[in-house]
């Protein structure tokens, strides 16, 4: 039965990857890989995680089933750091969120929910977004419509076109948002551009979905979330797709959240009905590991505060090499200003280097960049910062 399938080309970071991990020069550097990596080069378990994992092992009990919904206490200490502890929002009956595997299968529940709901629903992508966001949600039944976000000349959010692209779409379609940490180019909207949406999301009476896999990456957890708390409580509809991926360094453990705001109360209970359904038939039970450190570390105000300590040094780390960068290349023979580098939030931004360039620093300086020149900055650390450098320098030349 199988002798009519093709195979499939490999997605071009895992490519990157292989080829990476297949070179044996001691100074090459990985800026494809789109996870967090400290001062050494490694993605390290925050301690706050190993002390909520000591403690797990301690109280847990059994490993038997959870349920559809996953943890209840995980779920509620992410609403209430999604939204903010004590937000009307929270109170109001019309919001629920169910666990799902990863930020990715937050996703995927989201688009199979709403596609229940309103299946002539067309979804509407910024240009660039994250590679995997079309085929994901695209396969999910979605007919996906794109909108300008970025401007590739100017390093900026292309207000202009966006905001008028965003006026035509018509009542009922989703609008896909970043919450924050753009990825692939780190350019965040500004709480003007958040409200500009909330307001023609209004008006023409579509329906965002954010994705938020960076809270705390940015400015700060609350600053990360301006955009999705105040849609909250401007709009009579919302879609939030939440990962713990990145700000609990827990990839592998694939921890994540699904969350839907609906009219009333009891239009949200129908819609935490549909999504659990969704989840019985594709993975049926989220893992629970992920969830229960999350929810230890969240509801204990020591490990807590260790880990918003953690995540404010992984931040800043992430700040400091982003400067450092810019300003070891921003005096270059091309003239080329970086400085959009340094103003820009999270993990990534486009250096806007050309193919034959990043070739260049592939095949003479096993430099690994992936060919949008999307860059993952906690990529870059003191002990390669100066060849990296002088590597980007040398092929501009």
């Amino acid at each position: 039965m199988f002798e009519s399938l093709k195979p499939v080309a490999m997605d071009p970071i895992l490519g990157l990857m292989a080829a990476f991990r297949a070179d044996t020069r001691t100074t090459k550097i990985d800026l494809g890989v789109g996870v967090y990596m400290d001062d050494h080069g490694h993605t390290p378990v925050m301690a706050s995680v190993k002390e909520a994992e000591a403690q797990l092992m301690q109280l847990e009990t059994t490993k038997s089933y959870q349920g559809i919904a996953g943890d209840p206490d995980y779920n509620q200490r992410t609403l209430e750091l999604l939204f903010g502890a004590g937000q009307s929002i929270l109170n109001s009956g019309r919001i629920k969120s169910i666990q799902a595997p990863g930020g990715s299968g937050a996703l995927r529940v989201g688009a199979e929910v709403t596609q229940r709901a309103r299946p002539e629903a067309k979804l509407w992508v910024g240009v660039p977004t994250w590679p995997n966001h079309i085929p994901l949600l695209g396969s999910a039944g979605f007919e996906i419509e794109e909108y300008p976000y970025y401007d590739r000349d100017t390093h900026q959010i292309n207000t202009d076109a966006m905001m008028e692209t965003l006026r035509q779409v018509p009542a009922g379609d989703m609008v896909l948002l970043h919450g924050c940490c753009h990825n692939p180019t780190g350019a965040d909207l500004t709480h003007e551009q958040w409200d500009q949406i909330a307001d023609l999301a209004l008006e023409r009476g579509f329906i965002p979905f954010i994705d938020t896999a960076y809270q705390g990456l940015g400015d700060g957890l609350d600053e990360d979330a301006y955009g999705l708390r105040m849609m909250a409580d401007r709009l009579p509809e919302l879609v939030v797709a939440s990962s713990c991926s990145k700000n609990f360094g827990l990839y592998r453990e694939r921890t994540g959240s699904i969350t839907f705001i609906a009219e009333s109360p009891e239009q949200v209970e129908i819609v935490a009905s549909q999504a659990m359904a969704v989840a019985r038939q594709t993975y049926s039970m989220p893992p629970a590991h992920g969830a229960l450190l999350v929810s230890l570390i969240l509801g204990d105000q020591q490990l807590r505060a260790n880990w918003e300590a953690e995540l404010a040094e992984v931040r800043g780390r992430i700040q400091s090499m982003r400067s450092l960068l810019a300003d070891n290349i921003q005096n270059n023979v091309a003239g080329i200003d970086f400085t959009h580098v340094k103003m820009q939030k999270g993990m990534f931004s486009f250096l806007g280097l050309n193919t034959a360039q990043l070739d260049h620093l592939r095949e003479e300086f096993g430099i690994y960049i992936v060919s949008s020149s999307r860059v993952n900055l906690a990529g870059v650390n003191s002990n390669n910062i100066d060849y990296l450098s002088s590597s980007i320098l040398s092929v501009l030349k």
